[in-house]
Order: structure tokens, then C-alpha cells, then sequence
């Protein structure tokens, strides 16, 4: 037990019992692999957005279909999730074609799916690691507050035999446990403030994917009948 001048943090976490320093360690590494998560996943979304609006640029630049097709199978790589639905959406457009099917609602269904199974592969992409923020900042507390009462059930145990126990003595076992409730909120709060902000970042970033998929159905639909009249 920590003496009243010995209250620093690091002796306050070193002599901590074993529980509580187990619960810490837990946290601690919670801690570390959220911050590595929120790193990650805002280079990543910064990405998707500067890639996305590169290729709407390109899109309604007035280049042609075709042309945009070929620069995203070249390009297939280091393309973005907009892109890439774009391919696959012309990508079974140009199958049907080949198998001379013409008919415009079959192109266009065809077309469409392809483009909507595209853009859930991508959503899952760019959900992922926003599933284990949203864990850590749900529970991470708990952990936390296990730690605390877990702490203070083993200090008053400690004080059992004893005749007398004043604050003085109190203080350093309940400090040590508290660290654990701290640990805790000092791991879930930028948790959650991660999920929030990206939840919002990936909703319009899919409003944006959902709109441009509706976009080129509509052009793709305007051709067809464009040279379904130009072939009458």
C-alpha cells in the first residue's frame, strides 16, 4: 500500500493488485490499437474522398464512356471505390453487349446490379475497423469501472484486521483503483468521438456513391435510347 507522500502515478499503477493491473494493461493495449485504428482509417478516408472526386471530375468532364471504362481498367489498382463501381457497372454492360443482347431494361438491371453488388463490396471496405471503435468506446468504461470496484473491494478487504483506518490510509488503495475508471474513459472517449465523426464521413461518402450509381443509370438509359432510335 502506497504511503500518502508516495502518491505518484506511476507508484499508485505499480502497486496496484494484480486485477486492477491486469484490467490497465487491458485498457492500455485498447487504447493503443484504437489510436493505430483512428490513424489508419483517416488517411484511408481522406483517400477514398481525394480518389472519388478525381474521377467525378473526369466523369463530367464530357470524356466518353468507353474512354472512362478503359482509364479504369488501367488504372484498376490505384483506383477508388467510385471508380471501380463505375467499372463494374460498364464491365457487365460490355458482356451483355457481346452476347448481342440489346434489350435496354435488360442492360440496364444487368448493369445495375452489378454496380450495387460493387458498391457493398466497398462499403464493407471502408466500414472496416468502425465496428471495434464503436466496441472500445462502448466498453471500455465497464472494463474501467471493473477495475475500480474490484481495486476498492481489495483495499477494505486489506483494512479487515485492522482497529482503526483513517482517510490518510484509504487514499492511496482508492487512488489506485480509480486510475483503472480513468484508464477507461481516457480510452473510450476518443473511441467514440472517432466512430461518430467517421459514421458521418462514410454516410455521405456512400449518399455520394448511391447518387453517382443513379447518375450513370440515367446516362446509361439515355444512350440506349439514343441508339435504339438511331438504329429505327
Amino acid at each position: 500500500m502506497n504511503s500518502p507522500d508516495n502518491m505518484s502515478l506511476l507508484n499508485l499503477i505499480l502497486s496496484a493488485s494484480w486485477a486492477v493491473q491486469v484490467v490497465m494493461l487491458i485498457l492500455l493495449i485498447g487504447s493503443i490499437a484504437s489510436w493505430a485504428t483512428i490513424f489508419r482509417k483517416t488517411q484511408a478516408l481522406k483517400n477514398i474522398k481525394r480518389l472519388n472526386a478525381e474521377f467525378e471530375e473526369d466523369f463530367w468532364s464530357g470524356a466518353s464512356l468507353n474512354d472512362l471504362y478503359a482509364a479504369a481498367i488501367q488504372n484498376a489498382k490505384r483506383a477508388g471505390p467510385l471508380e471501380r463501381i463505375f467499372a463494374s457497372g460498364m464491365r457487365e454492360y460490355h458482356k451483355l453487349r457481346e452476347r448481342n443482347i440489346s434489350h435496354p431494361d435488360t442492360l440496364l438491371d444487368s448493369s445495375r446490379r452489378a454496380m450495387l453488388a460493387s458498391y457493398n463490396r466497398e462499403m464493407d471496405v471502408i466500414e472496416t475497423g468502425l465496428s471495434f471503435l464503436g466496441s472500445v468506446g462502448s466498453v471500455a468504461p465497464y472494463i474501467g469501472l471493473f477495475g475500480t470496484v474490484w481495486g476498492i473491494m481489495h483495499v477494505f478487504t486489506g483494512f479487515s484486521g485492522m482497529e482503526q483506518v483513517t482517510l490518510a490510509t484509504v487514499a492511496p488503495g482508492i487512488a489506485e483503483a480509480l486510475i483503472a475508471t480513468a484508464l477507461g474513459l481516457f480510452t473510450a472517449i476518443p473511441a467514440v468521438l472517432a466512430y461518430n465523426r467517421f459514421s458521418r464521413e462514410i454516410d455521405r461518402t456512400a449518399i455520394r456513391m448511391e447518387t453517382f450509381g443513379d447518375e450513370f443509370t440515367n446516362i446509361l438509359q439515355r444512350n440506349l435510347r439514343t441508339a435504339s432510335h438511331t438504329s429505327h
